[in-house]
Order: C-alpha cells, then sequence, then structure tokens
C-alpha cells in the first residue's frame, strides 16, 4: 500500500504533483514501486536516472559487465574515474547522488532463470535495456511466467525502437515481436550508435514505466514504436499475436 508523501517529496517532486493526471496518487504510487532495470549501459543509465529522480522507490539494476572507455560517450551515468568498475556499482554511485532517497540493489553478475524470475516476481515493471536477443528472449519469457509487464528498448546506429508489453491474455509478447521482425543480432559494437539515440529511447522507456506504474496517461500496449533518429520521425505499428508463439 502507498504511503502518504513527506513534506520532503511534496517539495522535491512538486512539479509532478501539479499534473492532473499524477498528482499525489501517482507520486504515491511510484515511491512504494520496485523496478528492475536490467542493462546499465546507454538505454539502462538514460532510464534509470529518470527512474530515480522522478522517485521510483526502489531500483534493481543487473548487468555484469564493467565501464571501458569505449561507453563513456553515450553512458552518462559512467565517468572516466570509473573505467573498470562494475557498471551496476558506478550507476549506483550515480544515482544516489541524483537522488538519495531511492533505494538501489545491484546485481553484477548475469542471472540464471531461477534467481531473475525471483527478482521479477517481486517487481512491479522491468526494463529490458539489454543488448542482445538471448537475454530479451530470457527476460519476456520470464515476465510472462510472472505476469510482470515488461517495457522493451533497442538502440543501434539511428534507430531505436519501445514497445510496452504487459502480459495479459491476447496481447503480443516480445517473441511475438522478435518473430515478426526477425532477429537483430548485430549490436553498436558492430554498427556504432549516435549518442543522443539511446537518452530518447531510454527516456521513452522510463516514461512508459512511469505511466504503468502510476495509472497516467495512456500506455501504448501492442505497439511497436520505432524512431529514425537520421530524419527525426516516428512511427507505431500495431503488434499481433503470434498464433505459433511459444511464450504467449
Amino acid at each position: 500500500m502507498a504511503e502518504r508523501l513527506t513534506d520532503y517529496q511534496r517539495k522535491r517532486y512538486t512539479r509532478q504533483l501539479l499534473l492532473p493526471s499524477f498528482g499525489f496518487d501517482g507520486q504515491e504510487q511510484l515511491a512504494a514501486s520496485t523496478v528492475l532495470v536490467l542493462g546499465i549501459g546507454g538505454l539502462g543509465c538514460a532510464a534509470a536516472q529518470y527512474l530515480c529522480t522522478a522517485g521510483v522507490g526502489h531500483l534493481i539494476l543487473v548487468d555484469d559487465d564493467s565501464v571501458e572507455l569505449s561507453n563513456l560517450h553515450r553512458q552518462i551515468l559512467h565517468g572516466e574515474a570509473d573505467i573498470g568498475r562494475p557498471k551496476v556499482a558506478s550507476a549506483h554511485d550515480s544515482l544516489l547522488r541524483l537522488n538519495p532517497a531511492t533505494s538501489i540493489e545491484t546485481v553484477a553478475q548475469r542471472l540464471a532463470d531461477a534467481p531473475l524470475l525471483e527478482k521479477i516476481k517481486n517487481c512491479h515493471v522491468v526494463l529490458d535495456c539489454s543488448d542482445n536477443l538471448d537475454t530479451r528472449r530470457q527476460l519476456n519469457r520470464l515476465c510472462f511466467q510472472a505476469k510482470t509487464p515488461l517495457v522493451s528498448g533497442a538502440a543501434i546506429r539511428f534507430e531505436g525502437q519501445v514497445a510496452v508489453f504487459t502480459m495479459q491474455e491476447s496481447t503480443a509478447c516480445y517473441e511475438c515481436l522478435s518473430q515478426r521482425f526477425g532477429e537483430q543480432l548485430l549490436s553498436c559494437v558492430e554498427s556504432g550508435v549516435l549518442a543522443p539515440l539511446v537518452g530518447i529511447v531510454g527516456s521513452l522507456q522510463a516514461l512508459e514505466a512511469i505511466k504503468l506504474l502510476s495509472g497516467a496517461g495512456t500506455v501504448p500496449v501492442g505497439k511497436l514504436m520505432l524512431f529514425d533518429g537520421a530524419y527525426s520521425q516516428w512511427q507505431t505499428f500495431q503488434l499481433e499475436q503470434w498464433s505459433a508463439c511459444p511464450v504467449c
């Protein structure tokens, strides 16, 4: 159950409290929520910072990678002094500087199904900010099993995409998307990515997660949002459930 806001919270989040569709109820829901962010690279850094500063009560950061020099042009929670450190440790420190009231749990390893499922069962929303297909499929399968909403994001070159899966009956899951649009096996390591693109995609992931948690606005469930950064154009496609999907 959401607790009433303290005077400190009322002052810190006053600009959000002014929103008619958000208000005190929405802020209280954020404060009582737990969000898991898997992948603390470009997308995860952008998404986690806005979840943190917006007032999500508890964040779980999962990533088994360490900070490298080539990360720094887009992964904004890490700096040169963090090179060699686990990404979750660097992000933890940066996020606490942004909002000391946020509770942050870190997992600096790749989790097998059983321990990851336990984490997901205790979350209200999961953000997929990973960069490989196997992890995306694992997250999708476990979120469907736990019936935990999943906000998926991807970015490469000038292109980005975001989709929200609520894991309800008769709605598409990530596996349906993967089958429909094919498997993107390339990553930004091979193809590159423009720095602000991950900020756009990660921020949109945070926005949709906050809307799911607070009940504010309309969440584009069952839709794929594509962004072409080279021409600054958005396109939205309806996602249909795959009748032969092995997950949903």
